[in-house]
């Protein structure tokens, strides 16, 4: 089978970067209506949280950073780790609340407010619920907050992502 000439490449590659180089569009995000979140995750036995306990607070690296309080007592700990994942309805969030939280308290949570971060090379979208409750969407493109990021109306509590 015969090479392909050289000028069929070059075109080839002029088409490749022409299809790369097209800006995406801007991706509007709203905070999730947590009526329809849903946990991915089981909550940890009291068992399973003894047992980490131990590990957890038993690195001597974490007894010298200045990090160890919540290894002062179980109860500080259970308070920090007792928590398990929940996503929104369409994965586009997801969050670890207390599973000390009825999970109707969840899904009757209503946002507060909205706020993009960077962090290294990820955007953070955070949505913040009454009761504690926030809920995060990652992403590499750029975002920004429209509005002062309060959720009393609706197009209040937006961010869009380039």
């Amino acid at each position: 089978m015969p090479l392909p000439r050289l000028s069929t490449l070059v075109r080839l590659a002029a088409v490749l970067v022409a299809i790369t180089a097209v800006p995406a569009e801007a991706q509007a995000l709203a905070c999730p209506d947590l009526a329809a979140a849903k946990p991915v995750g089981a909550c940890p036995t009291d068992a399973e949280l003894r047992y980490t306990f131990i590990g957890y607070c038993s690195d001597n690296a974490r007894m010298y950073d200045g990090k160890g309080e919540v290894c002062d007592d179980f109860a500080a700990y259970r308070r920090l780790k007792n928590v398990a994942l929940w996503e929104s309805a369409d994965g586009a969030f997801d969050a670890y609340p207390s599973c000390e939280l009825a999970p109707d308290a969840i899904r009757g949570a209503k946002a507060m407010r909205i706020s993009a971060s960077k962090r290294g090379t990820l955007t953070q979208v955070v949505c913040e619920y009454a009761g504690g409750i926030r809920f995060t969407h990652r992403t590499k493109a750029a975002c920004r907050v429209e509005g002062a990021g309060r959720c009393e109306a609706p197009e209040g509590c937006r961010a869009v992502c380039d």
